[in-house]
């Protein structure tokens, strides 16, 4: 029995320590971008403009990219 009790302690710790875990990260997911983020996240884009214009995106590809930007990713 004692056994039994034992892992049942330890499934509800692991419980609480995966909750905890999401919650930190989910709201560590909110902080304000760096000025170093921000000069690589322009640089990104230009290499992506770049790219497209050696190499044009269809229709689908296009819709999909302003989906993302709309939902902010």
């Amino acid at each position: 029995m004692s056994k039994m009790v034992t892992t049942g302690r330890v499934l509800a710790l692991i419980a609480v320590l995966a909750a905890g875990t999401f919650t930190f990260t989910a709201t560590g997911c909110t902080e304000k971008k760096g000025p170093a983020e921000k000069a690589g996240e322009k640089i990104d884009e230009t290499v992506d403009k770049v790219k497209d214009a050696l190499d044009p995106k269809g229709p689908a590809e296009k819709t999909g990219e302003k989906i993302d930007k709309a939902l902010g990713k």
